[in-house]
């Protein structure tokens, strides 16, 4: 990585499936991302910074708002459309700025440069995922917004090791603001969650499967196909919709399609429904069912319709009355064959139940809980998450969040005195939850949050688990198991400092991981 030159096609190592676990250096990444498109998206991260430098202390809503589309733009699975990026550059240079950021000169940084710089980058990426979502519910903080510009600049600047260091965990504090903004925003506009049973199967007749992250999409997606004979169903990051009051109010909302993102192009394969992609995951798109997506937000892909600000879903809603759906029911299942999954263990529901908890601790009913959650992938060695859940202690519980839970969100593993064994608190837009819910009971217990019987088991991809790290990181929380592969862009020596003072540790085994989890 040492050797990167302005003729190479591309380097990205952002995501966990990255090359050889060391950077997509080829005509294309493995997710599917040409290079074109990763260097027009390093073109626009450059951009963005010398927008951020000329209007940091000028800040205003209109460059607030193109700083978080654009991070949002790059986060892996995104955007592959080229002309969309363009467009957004244009924009950018639009305002006249003077000092663009090249973003080889970062590449070729001394490698534990590179490696704190990409930690401020890619957790910055992932948290403007989570501050648009905010800002499209018309919820913001200004001082999320003041630092995404500080932390912008700060990645073209020349800082030392400490400095940096400093805002690497900078990053996770101020994350831990944006996750509770959306926290906020969310339960405000569509009610506290609820335990919600979800179904698997797929009704005969007309359907639209909605995807993403975007929750106001959803709720106007239902408004528009109200009494039209068209049901609705959540698809990996969306599931968590079934358990907000004023979305699981409406009856042709009916139940989840498929299983998590990395599975798109097998579990789309000429199915006979639209499809609406809202705030990533996007997979490059099939011929089997090109002519049937759409895409809407910042989502885009080439020649397929998007969906403007008018959310105008009527192409949408067409394409599946056209396509008509299934004849008969169609029975989908989990990967381990259930029928059914449940979500909506928010913090409000597990906080409304935290006196059994404790008293259930305290009895010895209750042994261990694990937070076994974050992103699903492709990459061989995630079954890991599916044998560890299912060899955990009968008497212990696991909370989860995120699409790493479908790898075993479909298990059957009983209940504790009335307490389901698996507790999905949603996606990694709930992050937030499971941080309340261990800062609570730490409160309950009178003990730090490393000393309560909790243990962070942890599957990553992208970057807004890379701010979610970090945010873990600043709450001095430590001993948190990572897989299934570790970080490419994080140095030898910025591992030893991780490890050394968080305990941070590469998965191996799940009987070996759970060994040492509960003898310590």
């Amino acid at each position: 990585m040492e050797n990167i030159t302005m003729s190479d096609n591309m380097f990205c190592f952002q995501c966990e499936q990255t090359a050889s676990q060391a950077g997509c250096t080829g005509c294309a990444g493995v997710c599917g991302k040409s290079a074109s498109t990763s260097k027009l998206q390093d073109e626009l991260t450059g951009a963005l910074m010398g927008l951020a430098k000329k209007y940091n202390d000028n800040r205003n809503e209109e460059i607030t708002k193109l700083l978080i589309e654009g991070l949002f733009t790059t986060v892996t699975n995104v955007n592959f459309n080229d002309d969309t990026l363009k467009k957004m550059i244009a924009d950018i240079r639009s305002y006249d700025i003077a000092d663009e950021y090249d973003m080889i000169n970062l590449w070729r940084e001394n490698e534990d440069i590179r490696s704190l710089k990409s930690l401020i980058l890619f957790g910055l990426r992932g948290m403007a995922a989570y501050a648009y979502h905010a800002m499209v519910l018309d919820y913001e903080d200004e001082e999320v917004n003041a630092f995404i510009y500080e932390a912008l600049i700060s990645v073209s600047e020349n800082l030392s090791f400490d400095k940096l260091l400093e805002k690497v965990l900078e990053v996770g504090k101020v994350n831990l603001k944006c996750m509770e903004l959306l926290d906020r925003a969310n339960t405000e506009s569509y009610g506290m969650p609820e335990p919600t049973k979800v179904s698997l199967k797929i009704e005969k007749g007309p359907f639209i499967v909605i995807t993403g992250h975007d929750l106001k999409d959803i709720k106007l997606l239902l408004e528009q196909t109200k009494d039209k004979g068209i049901n609705i169903y959540t698809h990996g990051e969306m599931l968590p919709a079934h358990a907000y009051p004023e979305l699981k109010k409406y009856p042709h909302l009916k139940g989840n399609f498929g299983t998590a993102w990395q599975n798109q192009q097998k579990e789309f394969d000429d199915i006979p429904g639209a499809i609406l992609y809202t705030t990533n995951c996007l997979m490059p798109v099939k011929e089997s069912y090109a002519d049937r997506v759409f895409t809407t937000e910042v989502v885009s892909y080439p020649e397929m319709v998007h969906i403007g600000g008018e959310k105008d879903f009527t192409p949408v809603i067409e394409k599946a009355l056209a396509l008509g759906g299934y004849s008969e029911d169609v029975q989908m299942t989990g990967i381990n064959g259930g029928t059914e999954v449940m979500t909506g263990f928010a913090h409000n529901t597990v906080l409304s139940n935290a006196e059994k908890i404790i008293s259930e601790v305290k009895a010895g009913n209750i042994s261990h809980f694990f937070l076994v959650g974050g992103c699903d992938g492709a990459r061989t060695g995630r079954n890991y998450y599916t044998e560890f859940v299912k060899q955990s202690p009968k008497d212990s519980i696991i909370l989860t969040l995120a699409c790493g839970k479908y790898r075993f969100n479909d298990l059957d593993l009983g209940e504790i005195s009335g307490l389901p064994r698996i507790m999905d608190m949603g996606q990694c837009n709930d992050a937030y939850s499971a941080i309340k819910v261990a800062v609570a009971l730490s409160e309950a217990f009178e003990c730090g949050v490393n000393e309560l019987p909790l243990s962070m088991v942890l599957s990553w991809y992208e970057q807004k688990a890379v701010c979610i790290l970090l945010t873990l990181l600043y709450l001095g929380i430590k001993d948190i198991y990572l897989g299934p592969t570790l970080p490419a862009f994080i140095s030898k020596n910025v591992l030893e400092f991780l490890v050394e003072n968080y305990g941070i540790s590469p998965i191996s085994t799940p009987e070996n991981d759970l060994q040492k989890i509960l003898n310590k």
